[in-house]
């Protein structure tokens, strides 16, 4: 009877299960640690995203004012446009009153 318990205990059924727990847990570890790596790299392209976010906005922000400059610089052209022309038919004026 001894030498069958001393048999079961290094039978290969259970070096088998106490290999698989073994390797289960490495497994498990393992597992863990590249869904970790995964994770960070997520985290890293979401803050890259971010920062990508930001400029953009940053850059949308800038192409609004230089817009409003433009707009303005547009109105000034026009408004200066017309007082060359008004200033152009005063001095018409004023030329043919001193020819005439």
């Amino acid at each position: 009877v001894d030498l069958a318990l001393a048999y079961s205990d290094n039978s290969p059924v259970k070096k088998t299960k106490l290999q698989s727990t073994k390797s289960s847990v490495v497994d498990v570890t393992n597992g863990f640690e590249t869904a970790w790596a995964a994770v960070e790299e997520i985290n890293g392209l979401f803050s890259k995203f971010s920062e990508v976010l930001e400029r953009a906005a940053m850059d949308a922000a800038q192409v609004e004012q230089l817009e409003s400059v433009l707009s303005e610089a547009l109105c000034l052209e026009s408004q200066l446009k017309e007082k060359k022309e008004h200033l152009r038919r005063s001095l018409a004026i004023i030329s043919d009153k001193l020819q005439g």
